[in-house]
């Protein structure tokens, strides 16, 4: 998976690219917790995300109280099979997907 991320004036972008599962979450886990210090709000761009698996839920879901408590947290670009693994984990109704 590669992680494209900008930073500005207490917004963060995460762009993700490829397949955020088992592998890769600890990667996306360890990025966050390192950049969200001075954060207010984070978008999570799932545009050229190809598959989540439930490790990749855990991280979103453990970002999303994080960010609940600091300003907020959207997930954009939701593709049909991503969204269809939100549906059916119940992810679609606790995420801001926007």
């Amino acid at each position: 998976m590669k992680i494209n991320k900008s930073i500005e004036n207490g917004k963060a972008c995460y762009a993700l690219e490829g397949r955020l599962d088992t592998t890769t979450a600890p990667e996306l886990e360890s990025a966050l917790k390192k950049d969200l210090d001075g954060i207010t709000a984070l978008t999570i761009d799932c545009a050229k995300l190809d598959y989540i698996s439930s490790a990749g839920l855990r991280v979103l879901l453990s970002t999303h109280k994080v960010m609940c408590k600091k300003g907020g947290m959207k997930v954009t670009n939701v593709n049909e099979m991503v969204q269809e693994v939100f549906d059916v984990t119940g992810f679609a109704d606790i995420l801001n997907i926007a």
